[in-house]
């Protein structure tokens, strides 16, 4: 009776039933890459790699990451939430800097976790590179790795631990290295090497990695030791670099991997825009520039080959339960700030149902002014307000005391240069109060 109740059901389907075998995921997060350093966003600098990878994938154009700065911004990866809400605004550092920032010292453990939700389903996880959400400095009681859901962590200076090839006290641009480290021309090539590794390590399961690069980041060491050239050279050079480790990675993983590669926040410095392609702000700012990074996804039989995804607006904070969704994972029982963005990975057309909203920087008529307080862009015109709203085509930025109220159309001024607040008054308005009213419920 079984197998006639079989057979009666293969007859009614439309085809061979589809079983779906759990992808290798590689999330690829570049340290201060913006807007316009991909050649395929843009770029003046060839990154075939990228490019390739672009073209088995798609590109979303409207992606905005949870801060403009780094820890805040991995934090709204990771949990799905803003970051605001675990009290971290800026880049975790010294316990007295901590405080000055009115923040935490590391991430809560206890918030939503993307590696947990994934290592509880069966994956095998691990985090190499850059971490920066507690840990290094004084901050010698920061969680370990494991407390989020890492099988294994390799982490750079700032971190609970340091992987001894990078160094455990060290920052990789001091000039005196401890003998074990990794010189910094060579940290991408060590991580990918770390990652395929893993991968290899575990050819009976998925794996999940968090592959955090920061050679983008300055001071930039495209060769060994101290390097006089111009900033434009040695940048050309260590992005080359990246986009070469970046196709060496790809070359190697299994077909059944999904890949995801974005930047952290903004550029710095922003060579005359050109690292932005022409949006206003840079890392540290509210602006386009700050907040707007390249995004490429790419998963054979699921993301749309060569796509290019101009109008849906995609943020950090909605790659936790976008996952879920596409690995078929049950999503935390948590009050998470991303939505579910499946449908667009999938190459369908779709609108977001909220508003995002961001916060950087506390007090920031005196942070500025005292060391270990929040650092703000040095370039004209692109220190912005301190907290922000976006609502389909409208953003709107103000000061979380009601001051310098800015309101941009985004859909026809994406470099934010006509300030509506005076004439769309209604909207201003409207946004305003939803944007403070945010602030104020905050930590």
């Amino acid at each position: 009776m079984r197998f006639l109740l079989f057979c009666i059901i293969l007859a009614v389907l439309p085809g061979p039933a589809k079983v779906f075998t759990k992808p290798t995921v590689v999330f690829i997060l570049v340290d201060d890459m913006g807007w316009g350093d991909p050649s395929c966003f843009g770029g003046k600098v060839p990154t075939p790699n990228m490019d390739r990878l672009a073209a088995g994938g798609m590109q979303f154009r409207q992606f905005y990451v949870a801060s403009p700065i780094c820890s805040a911004s991995r934090c709204g990866i990771l949990t799905g939430q803003f970051p605001a809400r675990h009290r971290i605004t800026s880049y975790l550092q010294t316990r007295a800097g901590n405080r000055e920032c009115e923040q935490a010292d590391y991430l809560d453990p206890k918030a939503p976790s993307l590696p947990r939700i994934l290592k509880e389903a069966g994956y095998a996880t691990a985090h190499i590179g850059k971490w920066h959400l507690g840990g290094g400095r004084d901050v010698t009681d920061a969680p370990k790795f494991a407390a989020y859901g890492y099988d294994l962590g390799l982490g750079t200076y700032e971190s609970p631990e340091p992987a001894a090839a990078l160094g455990l006290k060290t920052t990789p641009w001091e000039t005196k290295r401890e003998p074990q480290q990794v010189e910094r021309h060579d940290r991408t090539h060590w991580m990918v090497d770390e990652t395929l590794k893993f991968v290899r390590e575990h050819p009976d399961k998925p794996c999940f990695v968090n592959l955090w690069l920061d050679d983008v980041h300055t001071p930039y060491r495209p060769v060994e030791g101290q390097d006089d050239r111009p900033l434009p050279e040695k940048y050309r050079e260590v992005l080359t670099e990246t986009d070469r480790q970046i196709g060496r990675l790809m070359d190697a993983l299994p077909a059944n991997t999904l890949i995801i590669l974005c930047g952290d926040n903004g550029p710095e410095p922003t060579l005359d825009h050109t690292r932005t392609n022409g949006l206003r702000g840079m890392k540290w700012s509210l602006y386009e520039g700050g907040i707007r990074t390249p995004l490429i996804i790419r998963w054979p039989g699921t993301v749309p080959a060569g796509a290019v995804n101009e109008t849906t607006v995609f943020s950090s904070v909605d790659f936790l339960p976008t996952l879920c969704s596409l690995l078929w994972l049950r999503p935390p029982d948590a009050d998470l700030d991303g939505e579910c963005m499946s449908p667009a990975w999938e190459g369908k057309t779709m609108l977001r149902g909220k508003p995002l909203f961001w916060e950087y920087g506390r007090k920031p008529g005196e942070a500025g002014k005292v060391k270990g307080g929040f650092p703000y862009p040095k370039e004209p015109g692109s220190k912005s307000p301190n907290v922000a709203v976006s609502d389909g085509r409208w953003k709107l930025l103000i000061n979380a005391d009601g001051t310098q109220s800015e309101l941009y159309d985004i859909h026809k001024d994406p470099a934010e240069t006509t300030n509506l607040a005076e004439t769309e008054i209604v909207t201003a308005q409207l946004l305003k109060k939803a944007a403070l009213a945010w602030r104020k419920a905050l930590p």
